[in-house]
């Protein structure tokens, strides 16, 4: 059996050439390890919040219900539109005229004029509207009769103010400003003055065999009323204010700004003129019947 060697006992660290790190704090690992860890976990919870407060809000996003919503302003605010229908167009000039609520607007309030017409001269202003009343009397042939509107259902002629010896005279279904003659004359210049069909603030003037008095391509003539809107406007006339005494211009409802005048004896419609001329062309005194 062989002899154990004894082995020669351990030498102590400091006899084998080791000496402890003496450069740096003892437990210096260890506070690097914590701070280490202590910066993630602040990451990490800066991170999470960042994260939840960049998410979409699930409770204000939802819709809301209940009747403070459903009554809320502006949620109905919408108009329908309308159905009824088309108003026709005028026989004039191919274009639609006004409906009838638009008629009866123009006719109570004085209708815009051109800038030109809102000045002043001489002889007269721009026409406004007359308050109806009973117009004074004034004999055939050239007594001053009333300028005023007349009352409604009044049987009256009209006799021009620049030529004082011609009428209002029907004559072969146009109106015109002719000299007064025999009885038949009479009664062609003799109508009754009744509220306007389309606007009863207004007048319409009845011939004796019942026709109207309408304006066709902008021509006074005499038609049988067929009953329509169109017809209504067209025969409706409402009194304005003139510049000569006594007298009254008559303006179409349909047409606000165009009023009755003669030219070559001829009953028009007529845009309004800042003229003496004009004023005096659509000047009419409204005078006891001829008839």
């Amino acid at each position: 059996m062989p002899e154990a060697t004894p082995q020669p006992p351990p030498r102590p660290s400091w006899e084998n050439d080791w000496a402890p790190d003496t450069s740096r704090p003892p437990g210096t690992r260890r506070l690097w390890l914590a701070g280490t860890l202590a910066i993630a976990t602040t990451v990490a919870c800066v991170t999470a919040i960042a994260v939840s407060h960049s998410a979409p809000d699930r409770t204000s996003a939802r819709p809301q219900t209940g009747s403070a919503l459903d009554q809320g302003p502006g949620l109905l605010s919408f108009a329908s539109p309308t159905t009824g229908p088309a108003t026709p167009g005028n026989d004039e000039t191919g274009t639609p005229t006004a409906s009838p609520t638009e008629s009866v607007v123009s006719a109570t309030a004085p209708a815009a004029t051109p800038a030109s017409t809102a000045k002043t001269s001489p002889s007269g202003t721009k026409p406004t509207k007359s308050a109806p009343s009973v117009g004074s009397s004034g004999g055939s042939g050239g007594g001053q009769g009333g300028g005023s509107a007349p009352r409604s259902s009044a049987l009256r002629s009209v006799r021009s103010v620049n030529y004082p010896d011609r009428y209002w005279h029907v004559s072969g279904g146009y109106v015109r400003l002719d000299p007064v003659g025999g009885s038949e004359f009479r009664e062609d210049s003799t109508f009754t003055v009744v509220k306007g069909l389309a606007d009863g603030s207004c007048y319409s003037f009845r011939a004796a065999d019942g026709r109207y008095l309408r304006h066709r391509d902008f021509v006074l003539r005499a038609d049988r009323d067929d009953g329509t809107s169109l017809f209504g406007r067209d025969a409706t006339f409402c009194a304005r204010a003139s510049a000569r005494s006594g007298a009254v211009m008559l303006e179409s409802v349909n047409y606000p700004g165009r009023y009755l005048r003669h030219q070559n004896f001829q009953l028009k419609l007529n845009p309004y003129q800042d003229s003496d001329l004009y004023r005096a062309d659509s000047a009419f005194r409204l005078v006891d019947p001829l008839a």
